[in-house]
């Protein structure tokens, strides 16, 4: 695949201990930073001493602190741009269930996916859809399931 059409994602592996008390150093000091200010730009000091202003949009900055929230709490993060399309396989490991079980519920109108010649796309909006509506429809069973315990007095 050429590097042009690579669809840049980053995955980073779980902070250590020290990684992430820095980490929730930083995030707290970007969220003061968004609180009270409408500047759009932070100064970043080098081992060298150096220390040049950068300017970086407030949505990227909050993005930042998100991101550094997740490493302070030793959880992984992945980037994915917002128009990634995932293959059967792909999305299958994303839902932490089988390829023919993602299969079976686009063939039920349950996913929504593009087809490229014989290949299927699945969209992460489309994706991510159907994964609320999954663990909605989990929840409600766990309900349920909760409520019949009560009445058999099983709780």
């Amino acid at each position: 695949m050429p590097v042009a059409d690579r669809r840049p994602e980053a995955v980073l592996p779980p902070a250590t201990k020290r990684e992430r008390e820095i980490a929730r150093t930083a995030q707290q000091c970007i969220v003061k930073s968004l609180d009270h200010s409408r500047a759009a730009s932070i100064r970043v000091h080098t081992d060298s001493g150096e220390s040049p202003s950068i300017e970086v949009p407030p949505q990227a900055l909050r993005l930042f602190g998100q991101i550094l929230g997740a490493m302070s709490e030793g959880r992984a993060v992945t980037i994915v741009p917002a128009d990634r399309e995932f293959t059967t396989m792909e999305a299958a490991n994303y839902l932490k269930v089988s390829r023919p079980f993602v299969i079976k519920e686009i063939e039920a109108g349950n996913l929504q996916c593009r087809m490229v010649g014989t290949h299927r796309r699945i969209a992460l909006e489309d994706l991510q859809a159907y994964e609320t509506r999954m663990r909605e429809r989990q929840q409600a069973a766990l309900r349920d399931l909760a409520d019949i315990d009560r009445e058999l007095g099983l709780d």
